[in-house]
Parts: structure tokens; sequence; C-alpha cells
């Protein structure tokens, strides 16, 4: 999951994929390699037990229901030390989830998931996304965790429900000097509150102290390899496992691949150039169905001005969404995001820019609220708040709002519709209470196994780009690329059966794909 909740929210998703730890903060993330962590958190035993419903923070829903043939979810929780450099100090529990693999005698390890964000809730999705990965299961225990700050893990807090719905309406796209004070003070009480509600946790939620927190998790669940399945942030997430621990690489895969690479101002550009790209290919599709497309244009650009032309009404005047609630120039945009992750939420696109055209807001208003973390019942998961904590601890870059506003030009330049919003975001760690700890992420792994990183040419979060920098930057022999032809975020679960059946041969075979490989 790479959730540009940078588009409203204090932090650029993700180094590169939503976009987006520490130095003079003792937060063990300064790329050491921890031998030291206490032998009997190495040696804890976990206790596995029914796996309650997600809490609001992990978004809600039901109790896992039991897998094909009956094999039940079962979770734990993970004892791991606040600060790695401290490993006689306090303590942190982190969730975990498993479902045990179907064959025994064919076992090969623990396949630990990372779905991104990143903040996003690994408890919460695995069960949802399990049929997708059922085949993995005949030889890996599929596991997944809500790592540090997010979910049920020493999570992050900070606004209260009815702030987050006032800060989520916000102009984030401020025309006048009056509306710029307002963003900048947005702006400063999310990060205000964030240092008010978290203050002892936030040095400590990085990724390198996510990586450290994952080979504790390997060697608590009796693995002498790491096997990984990194999705979108949980690429980079994989990278910097990969470069503290080269040795310990098992079988991994990188999904939806962050450029290690880039800054966070070239990150955020690179999705400005992303989204923009997976909305044109949304216009083509909607113009080559004629008379079945709802929207107005016969060429993609005249659907694509028409939506410019919507966003523009609504900065001046929102509509009615849902409820009370109004949708505003930022929640649609929001909204528009969410539907461009994957060629399947196409229709929902066209259905809900068609309503909004008319003057109703509610899809898009639910699209938005989606993106946003926004619970059916008002209240938010902690997605946002935890993206945000991480990607500031990890960028060392805090950009003012003078700097951000000098950027609107070449970011419009670069999508007419999502320029203006990922230029002033750049501006959302700036108020940031704690230092950051990169300007971007090692991840060179020599000698580690080979890395399956396959790139989605038309992949809107993490353009396709990324997976080629990142198996650079892993390294000759270990970054391995395979390129998929397609849309949407991530290629795995994209359609493709060459995709899956390359991935699956490698995960449970140990058959490496050729580097270069293509799949449409």
């Amino acid at each position: 999951m790479a959730t540009p909740s940078a588009l409203r929210a204090p932090a650029l998703v993700v180094s590169a994929a939503v976009l987006l730890s520490l130095a003079g903060c003792s937060d063990g993330g300064d790329g050491k390699k921890d031998g030291d962590t206490k032998q009997d958190l190495a040696t804890q035993e976990l206790t596995w037990t029914e796996c309650p419903a997600p809490t609001p923070a992990e978004g809600e829903g039901t109790k896992p229901s039991p897998l094909p043939g009956g094999t039940p979810w079962k979770c734990a929780t993970l004892q791991a030390p606040r600060d790695y450099a401290k490993p006689d100090g306090d303590r942190i529990e982190l969730a975990l989830i498993r479902a045990e693999a179907a064959d025994k005698d064919k076992r090969i390890g623990s396949l630990i998931f990372n779905f991104g964000g990143p903040g996003g809730s690994g408890v919460a999705t695995l069960p949802s996304a399990a049929k997708d990965y059922e085949k993995l299961r005949t030889r890996y225990d599929l596991v997944s965790f809500d790592p540090r700050g997010v979910g049920r893990s020493a999570p992050v807090k900070c606004q209260d429900d009815k702030a987050l719905d006032a800060y989520y309406a916000e102009d984030a796209t401020p025309d006048d000097a009056a509306e710029e004070k307002t963003y900048a003070d947005g702006v400063k009480a999310y990060a205000a509150a964030c240092e008010k509600n978290s203050g002892k946790e936030l040095p400590y939620v990085g990724t390198t102290n996510a990586a450290k927190d994952l080979d504790l998790m390997r060697q608590v669940l009796g693995d002498e390899k790491l096997h990984y399945f990194g999705i979108s942030y949980g690429t980079e997430l994989g990278g910097v496992y990969a470069h503290l621990y080269p040795q310990k690489v098992g079988r991994a895969v990188f999904d939806a691949v962050v450029d290690p690479t880039q800054k966070t101002e070239q990150s955020s550009l690179g999705q400005a150039k992303g989204f923009q790209l997976a909305l044109n290919n949304f216009a083509k599709d909607c113009v080559a169905r004629g008379d079945d497309c709802k929207l107005q244009g016969s060429t993609p650009k005249e659907i694509e001005d028409g939506i410019v032309a919507l966003l523009d009404r609504l900065d001046k005047k929102p509509i009615p969404g849902v409820g009370g609630r109004r949708l505003t120039q930022s929640q649609a945009t929001n909204g528009i995001v969410q539907t461009l992750y994957s060629k399947e939420f196409w229709p929902y696109l066209e259905q809900g820019l068609d309503e909004a055209d008319g003057g109703n807001g509610a899809l898009l208003l639910v699209l938005a609220d989606s993106m946003n973390g926004r619970n059916e019942n008002g209240t938010y998961s902690n997605i946002g708040a935890a993206n945000a904590a991480i990607n500031c601890v990890d960028s060392k870059e805090r950009y003012d709002l003078a700097y951000a506003k000098s950027k609107v030009p070449e970011f419009r330049a670069a999508s007419p519709v999502f320029g203006d919003f990922l230029a002033w975001g750049l501006s959302g760690c700036s108020s940031w209470p704690v230092p950051g700890q990169w300007e971007t992420p090692d991840v060179s792994a020599p000698g580690a196994a080979p890395i399956v990183v396959i790139g989605n040419t038309g992949d809107p979060a993490t353009p396709y780009e990324g997976a080629r920098k990142m198996a650079e930057q892993l390294g000759k022999g270990v970054g391995v690329e395979l390129t998929y032809k397609g849309e949407g975020h991530g290629a795995y679960n994209g359609g493709s059966g060459c995709v899956k059946t390359t991935v699956d041969d490698y995960l449970l075979e140990g058959k490496v794909p050729a580097s270069g490989t293509v799949c449409e």
C-alpha cells in the first residue's frame, strides 16, 4: 500500500511510496547491525491465541475467518526494545498474526508480509488478502504484523476524530496569504498534537528500527533466514533489512517498488507524474468506450480538463457529501487518488466524478474516507498518524512553506490534477518535533541472496523506474528485476498469470527468474 495521504497529511507519502529516524535521539537508527539485543528477547516464546476483531486504530472490522480447510488465524505479541541502543530499557509490544502452512512436511518457514503505507496494519490486512496468497501457504506460515507506531504496536496518536474531520477537509492548495497561514497553522497543529500524545514513541518508529524488529521476529519465529514479501513501502523496509542483515536474507520479493535513490521532493514529483499517468490511462479507457462513458469529453485531455474544472469549483464551494458532511476539493482529490490504485476501481471513479459534477459528492467522499483511514462510525485508524511519524523520522528534509510554494509551477506542469497538492505537501514535516535519519536509505546488500524486484509500468504510487533503481542499489547478483506491463499499484495481484507463476516458482521452489524478465 502506498498511501499518498501527502495530499492532505503532514508528510508526503513514503520515501517513494506514499512520500514522503534519528540523529541525536538514540533511536538505534544509525545503521549499525545489532547483535546486542537482549538474549531473552531473541528467545522469547510467543503465545498464539484466537485473533480479536481489528481495533479502530487498525481500521475496525470483524474477526478473521478461518482459511480453506479450517486453518485458523492466530495472534500474538512480540516484545521488542523501544530503543535498540538501550536493549535493557523500555519494551514495546508488536502485534503479529499467523496462519500455519498447509503442508507441514514441505514447510519452508515463515513468509512475513509488509503491505506498505507506511502505517498500514498487517494484522488487519493479511486475512483480507490471504486468498491471493493461498498457494504460498502450502509451504509457508503466512505472517504479518503491525509495525511499531501502527495499529496495536505502540500506536502513534495525533489528533482526535473531530479534529481529523476538519483537517482532511481543509484547503490543501492555498490561493492567497490568508489560506497559506491557515494551511501552515494546520501542519503545525497536527505535529504538535502528535508530540503531545505520542512524544515518547516518535523518535523510535523509523524504518531502521522496523527492520531490526523484522530480524528479532525472524529469530523468535525460529527461522534461519528471513523470507519476506514487501509491497510498496514494504520494499523500502525490505531493502533496509537487506542492507543491515545481508546474510540473513532468504527468499524475498519486492512488489510496487520504492525508488531508494530519490529524496522526498523527487519522490513526490514522481508520484505527481505517476498518478497523472494513471488518470490519463483511465481517461483513454473512458474515451474508448464511447457513449458508455458517463464523463463529458471526446478526448482524454477534455476529460482531464473537466476533472480540473470540478476541483476548481469544489475549491470555491464544497457540495453535499454524506450526512451533514460536504465534499471539499481536498477530499475529492483523495477520493480520485484512491481509485487509481487498481484498474478495478475505475468504474467507481467514473461514477464518483459524474455524480459530483451533478452536485452529489457522496461517493467521492466515501472514497476519500477510505484513503484517510476514516471508519464508518466516524473514528479513524492511525494510518495517517503513523505515516507522518515514520516518514518524518526517516527523512532529514524539512521544506518550509515558502519552498513548497516555489515548487507549485513545476509540480503543476507534471500534473494539472495532483501537482498542487503534492507540491504544498512538501512542507508536511516542517514542524515535526523529531529530526530525521537520512536523505535516502542505504539498501546495498552485498552477499545477500537474490531478491525479486517487480516493477509495474502503470503503477501510479511507486513509478516503474523505482524497481530498476532498487535492483541496482541492492547490488549485482542480488536485485533481480521483473517487469509487469500493466496498470495499478503492484503486480503480484494485478491479474498476470506470468507474474504470479514466476513469483510462486521462486518462493516455493527457489527458481530465480532471469533478471529483465517481462510479463504482460
